[in-house]
């Protein structure tokens, strides 16, 4: 049997499967369709895989669709990605050409039925020219939108203005809209295969299968390979650390069907790290999710040294293991990171080297946080709260007068 909501009573308690169930009476009604980019690899992705059947367990018609497109298609929408993260990146006439068709054609494809749809990210953000009388649309931005190139990030506006609502995951996202704003920070599920308890032999088979010894205390970093995750300043703070501590490094991550960029970043990486026998680079297939849990569980310290983020769903896995987190001072790290609390924030490679040495030598302090930050996950990062949260933003747009709040 597949997980159901009553499993989750005992992690987040009876009181909110309760309100889930009152929510949802007040919106059975209507027909809910999200659509995204892709349906393996990234935490929109994960969210969306297990969202969807709670939400028809709470008696909604809730559909995923997913749009396709052509090589060229997320060549340019990554580039968009990186500019509205404020990389420096021209984007061109041709490329906006490019943007604007393959949306159209999705807009045809897929099937648009619903009463509510919820956009997530730029890629299909276009497709709001296909909307139909009498639906609402509500943009879903994942990605940290704090400092956008404001060329590409005015061109993208034209569209998202055009929706009824749109919801980002931290207050220092959102921008100055001329429609309702919400703020909802994602979630994780905590009986995924990724959250789920392992026993420890469940750990060390999986660690075995993955050649990763455990001698030594475990380093690791887990997420997409990514120039703004900065594999490479990790890889330069472990071997800073490395000079007073004994320890290995575990660097895992994998792509993403709307990411083109990962297998060159993959290749600057293993070059760096280039005959270290105690830096351990992994490209996971997708579905590893069983593997990135017990490489967290196994882990000492967990890094993610962003330079950028959106959220950093993987820093929220860390913490429900019990993991004390080091991660750069950016995006939604810093919501979850609380200095001192749950982990410790840095801005620089020294700053991540003189984190991982402090941690490595005090294990109560470890403990603390670790139980710190699982507490903290169980609070506010759970899948539950994430399903409550957009049931609330329905009942919001049906009531037009609290424009803009934070869930």
């Amino acid at each position: 049997m597949g997980v159901g909501l009553r499993d989750y009573g005992p992690i987040v308690g009876s009181a909110v499967l309760e309100e889930l169930a009152i929510l949802s009476e007040r919106v059975r009604a209507r027909r809910h369709l999200h659509v995204n980019s892709t349906r393996v690899g990234g935490g929109v992705a994960e969210i969306l895989q297990r969202a969807i059947p709670l939400l028809q367990e709470l008696g909604l018609e809730a559909r995923w669709e997913v749009i396709e497109g052509s090589p060229e298609f997320f060549e340019v929408t990554k580039s968009f990605h990186n500019a509205l993260q404020g990389q420096p990146v021209p984007i061109s006439r041709e490329m906006l050409d490019t943007y604007v068709i393959c949306n159209y054609e999705n807009s045809l494809r897929v099937n648009l039925d619903a009463d509510v749809v919820y956009i997530h990210d730029p890629q299909p953000a276009a497709m709001v020219r296909g909307r139909r009388e009498g639906q609402k649309w509500v943009w879903r931005c994942h990605i940290d939108l704090s400092h956008p190139q404001m060329e590409p990030w005015e061109y993208l506006r034209g569209y998202v203005e055009r929706y009824d609502a749109s919801i980002f995951s931290m207050t220092k996202f959102a921008q100055n809209l001329r429609i309702p704003e919400f703020i909802m920070p994602p979630s994780i599920d905590p009986l995924s295969d990724k959250n789920r308890d392992l026993d420890p032999q469940e750990v060390d088979a999986i660690l075995d299968q993955l050649n990763i010894p455990r001698d030594k205390p475990l380093v690791t970093q887990i997420s997409r390979f990514d120039p703004f995750k900065d594999p490479i300043g990790v890889i330069r703070a472990f071997r800073l650390a490395r000079q007073h501590v004994d320890c290995r490094l575990v660097l895992a991550g994998g792509g993403a069907t709307d990411d083109p960029e990962g297998a060159r970043v993959l290749a600057r990486v293993l070059e760096e790290a280039a005959g270290e026998r105690d830096i351990h680079i992994l490209d996971l297939p997708p579905q590893s999710d069983l593997a990135i849990n017990a490489l967290q569980r196994a882990s000492t310290v967990i890094l993610q040294k962003s330079l950028r983020e959106g959220f950093g769903l993987t820093v929220t896995e860390a913490m429900w293991k019990g993991k004390p987190v080091i991660g750069g001072a950016a995006g939604g790290i810093t919501l979850q990171v609380q200095e001192g609390f749950t982990g410790y924030l840095v801005h620089s490679v020294e700053g991540a080297a003189y984190r991982i040495r402090y941690l490595l030598s005090r294990p109560e302090l470890r403990e603390r946080l670790g139980q710190n930050a699982r507490e903290f996950v169980r609070r506010n990062f759970l899948i539950t709260r994430n399903i409550r949260d957009y049931l609330l933003v329905i009942l919001a747009l049906e009531h037009p007068g609290h424009a803009q709040f934070e869930i």
